[in-house]
């Protein structure tokens, strides 16, 4: 007899073989009769969810994580939404994105195909749930989910809606399986599960992403961790940026794409700076600069060097004035996570230069970083952002759930 996690895999190993062969039609029912009773079970979810809630405030988790936890009526909508929008976009299983004659006379062409069983490892939000398994189901994959004990409550009764949506549809529960069981080893076993899981996405903070990037025997795609900057260049629109910092930071600060740094060009900072600590201090963040910023506004408090790559998920953003947007591109790409970076300007060449050098996944111009979202890219949701440059970069939507096979055609041929 296997292990608990053991059996988990072997369940998903052998259902991930009869939904890789289900058609376009039968995933899009059961996407949409999942969404229908996540909608149906809402305040039975909302129930579920406050336990976790309590449950977090009595531990003393700060309020930023605790809104990454907490479902409202319209984030459970939101999730529906989302499995509607995967099961109205294009089935990518069965592609054929190459096909070429060679001069022996065969036909070699490449297929898309799924990946198999898909692990994901996450923290805190139980919208990833029913995010992972939309994505996967459509691109015939299994998925086995561990998510956070902080969420268990939360993730249970998503789960239940979707598996039962499923068998109202007469298709494979097991399609999502949970792990229940929250205790750390779960995490080092399937780590190490790789006769039954094809990929490992860890989903969270950054030693939860490290601990699986190093110590996997499983094929992993990294989601980094986001410590994303708005740069403001000496040809800003000033309003224009300070709103967008200030949407940036506060819409939701315990996000990845949250901005996180801001660095300024010295010609607009004495305009721009006092205007944003404004905006933000009104929104309680604290704020953490370098000297000349400090000079501008008696409000920043002193910056340290780790300030520089903090991720920080919380009501706190550093400040930094440079001389010039090298110098504001070398800063960034020194700091940065590879996840989101953006610049205010209107200055054409600054913005192709900013998009053209900064080495991130999503390189924005006159634009929020909250925009990097699987949904909000037309995805209907995502599986992670990726900040490797393997595979997959940037929101990982539908093709990046999917591999190739190479098929060949031929009519005798041998090699001699």
């Amino acid at each position: 007899m296997g292990s608990y996690i053991q059996e988990l895999g072997k369940r998903a190993k052998e259902v991930s073989r009869f939904s890789a062969k289900l058609g376009t039609e039968e995933k899009n029912r059961g996407l949409l009769a999942a969404a229908e009773e996540l909608c149906v079970r809402s305040a039975y979810l909302l129930d579920e969810n406050e336990k976790d809630i309590k449950a977090a405030k009595e531990k003393g988790i700060k309020q930023s994580l605790i809104d990454r936890l907490r479902l409202t009526e319209k984030r459970i909508e939101d999730m529906a939404q989302g499995l509607r929008q995967v099961a109205s976009l294009e089935d990518p299983i069965g592609e054929v994105v190459s096909m070429k004659n060679r001069p022996n006379g065969l036909r070699i062409g490449k297929r898309r195909v799924p990946l198999g069983v898909v692990g994901i490892i996450y923290e805190s939000r139980p919208n990833v749930t029913a995010d992972a398994f939309g994505l996967c189901f459509k691109t015939g994959n299994a998925v086995i989910l561990r998510g956070g004990s902080d969420a268990l409550h939360s993730n249970l009764a998503i789960v239940q809606a979707i598996r039962k949506g499923l068998e109202k549809e007469g298709l494979p529960r097991d399609a999502i399986l949970l792990v229940e069981d929250t205790g750390r080893e779960t995490v080092r076993e399937m780590m190490r599960l790789h006769d039954y899981i094809d990929v490992l996405i860890p989903r969270g903070g950054a030693s939860l992403i490290a601990n699986v990037v190093e110590n996997s025997t499983v094929p992993v795609i990294e989601t980094g961790t986001g410590n994303c900057h708005i740069y403001v260049d000496a040809d800003a629109d000033i309003p224009m940026a300070v709103e967008i910092i200030e949407n940036a930071k506060t819409q939701r600060m315990g996000v990845c794409n949250a901005c996180e740094s801001l660095v300024i060009h010295e010609a607009v900072a004495g305009g721009v700076a006092p205007e944003i600590v404004r905006r933000l201090r009104a929104h309680q963040v604290e704020i953490r600069g370098d000297e000349r910023a400090r000079r501008i506004s008696p409000e920043i408090i002193p910056a340290s060097e780790e300030d520089w790559g903090t991720e920080y998920l919380d009501a706190v953003i550093s400040m930094k004035i440079v001389d010039s947007i090298d110098e504001a591109i070398t800063h960034i790409n020194r700091y940065n996570t590879g996840h989101s970076e953006s610049i205010i300007t209107r200055d054409y060449e600054n913005a192709l230069k900013f998009q053209d050098e900064i080495d991130a996944a999503a390189v924005y111009v006159n634009a929020s970083t909250r925009f990097t979202d699987g949904f909000e890219f037309g995805f209907g949701a995502e599986i992670g952002i990726s900040t490797q440059k393997l595979h997959a970069r940037g929101p990982m939507g539908l093709e990046a759930l999917t591999s190739t096979k190479y098929i060949i055609f031929g009519n005798g041929q041998i090699r001699k």
